[in-house]
């Protein structure tokens, strides 16, 4: 079907004059960058037409461009559970994982702290996160020119690329810096876009999210939970306050979530957490197919050693406390004689099942109870930061904390978040960072390890590319 629609349009237009708004089509179908194949291309566009208006004069076109935008995050990027994603790179470059790869480059450079900007994945981080938030701008613009889709279905589709938007750009910032806000599909103003201030970012990011947030219908679109509503879009906030200290509006909005007990209850079974129903989830991503689980597994899970790729290091397996359940149950134990390997088992499918038992999480409830302690905290409210840490706790085994100055609670959380959140979307690194904890953190396990290594590297193709985005980041 792909080619048919690559043949059809060639046939009718002249390729080296396609406007932008068809190259934004093709964008969105997948066509120029098909990687799934649940892609967008699957469906079929009113009347056969390869057109803007097209797409977005029909809510199933619409609805599936949106989607193809998850299906896209899912595989490719940095929210990807694959070895090219967050949460196995940037395991390696802080103290959750050990690297057992022979391959020189790409996660060896991660976990042995050489990156350069020349590095893959670098590039591809950077390239694949602005061409979803490009695709996210499309549905914005798309959606908003629409004369058919109602205005229900234009909130859905708008706030769930402002939720996009903002994501990607959150994790840009927090891994390179300073960066570009890119709001338009715009080609000419994209390709000189300038680096923004931190400071600015946030309030950029803020201001989407806030937006998304009153357009985004508090039912999800599924029982999945894999379309954003207000909740997801609640969850990101929460965070994003924390890390911009912002401590009552991180509360406020974490107990959104955690007062919302018709859609949200907690599980006390631990392996419950990570299954495609678990009732602590916010949102996630879809497999594939229907019998393929996560990427994650597939990553982190092995049967045999040596491990072929990485396994969890003894700083992370050290830091649990006698007794922590999770110890037990989110980690497994591979032998060979009198060694030992361990890896994550938080998701437990390495390969297909009958229908899919596990989707990758990428919020959950948990986080949002450690963000209100947290912020409680910050704000002298030590009894209720006690009590949203102490539900962690005890439904890991554990006793309540024995924390009771407002310092002693938050290196309290901290080490609760560490253990907590291990080969999660770089929980570790970012939490490092944001409490000024990388330098004696990893000083000791990286060799030549350096502050300005809170920072990636610029990618080099995109300097060359765009002189607004000089000067690299210090250190490359």
């Amino acid at each position: 079907m792909k080619k048919k629609l690559i043949f059809r349009f060639m046939a009718k237009h002249n390729i080296e004059a396609v406007s932008r708004n068809y190259l934004i089509v093709l964008l969105m179908l997948g066509v120029l960058l098909v990687h799934s194949c649940d892609s967008f291309v699957e469906v079929d566009l009113p009347n056969s037409q390869l057109t803007a208006s097209g797409v977005f004069e029909d809510k199933s076109t619409a609805n599936a461009a949106m989607v193809n935008i998850y299906a896209k995050m899912r595989d490719s990027g940095i929210l990807s559970g694959n070895l090219s994603g967050l949460s196995n790179q940037m395991g390696n470059y802080t103290d959750e994982l050990v690297y057992y790869g022979s391959v020189i480059g790409k996660t060896r450079n991660f976990y042995n702290n050489a990156l350069l900007a020349s590095n893959v994945d670098i590039s591809n981080w950077w390239g694949t996160s602005y061409n979803q938030i490009y695709a996210a701008n499309a549905v914005i613009e798309g959606v908003n020119a629409s004369k058919a889709l109602t205005q229900e279905d234009k909130k859905q589709l708008t706030g769930e690329a402002l939720f996009v938007r903002s994501l990607l750009h959150f994790y840009l910032l927090n891994l390179y810096g300073d960066v570009p806000y890119i709001t338009t599909t715009d080609y000419d103003k994209n390709k000189t876009a300038s680096r923004m201030p931190s400071t600015e970012l946030y309030l950029y990011i803020i201001k989407d999210l806030e937006s998304a947030v009153s357009l985004l219908p508090d039912d999800y679109f599924s029982s999945d939970r894999i379309r954003p509503n207000k909740s997801v879009a609640m969850a990101l906030l929460a965070r994003v306050y924390l890390y911009n200290k912002q401590w009552a509006e991180a509360a406020n909005a974490a107990s959104y979530l955690l007062n919302n007990t018709q859609s949200y209850s907690w599980q006390s079974d631990l392996n419950s957490v990570f299954l495609r129903e678990s009732t602590t989830t916010i949102w996630q991503l879809m497999p594939r197919i229907n019998g393929q689980n996560t990427q994650e597994g597939e990553t982190f899970i092995f049967n045999a050693g040596p491990p072929s790729l990485t396994a969890l290091s003894a700083q992370l397996l050290n830091s649990f406390e006698p007794g922590d359940q999770r110890r037990v149950l989110w980690i497994k134990t591979v032998t060979k004689g009198s060694e030992k390997w361990y890896h994550a088992n938080k998701y437990k499918q390495k390969s297909k099942t009958a229908s899919s038992l596990e989707y990758s999480i990428i919020f959950r409830l948990a986080e949002q109870y450690l963000i209100r302690s947290e912020a409680r905290a910050e704000q002298g409210e030590l009894i209720g930061a006690k009590e949203d840490l102490d539900k962690i706790r005890t439904t890991a085994g554990l006793l309540e904390t024995t924390a009771l100055s407002k310092q002693e609670i938050l290196t309290a959380i901290q080490h609760e978040r560490k253990v907590e959140f291990f080969t999660e979307q770089g929980h570790r690194f970012f939490d490092l960072k944001r409490t000024h904890a990388l330098d004696p953190s990893l000083s000791s396990v990286k060799a030549g390890w350096d502050s300005t290594d809170r920072l990636l590297p610029l990618p080099e193709s995109e300097l060359l590319l765009n002189a607004n985005l000089k000067p690299q980041n210090p250190g490359y």
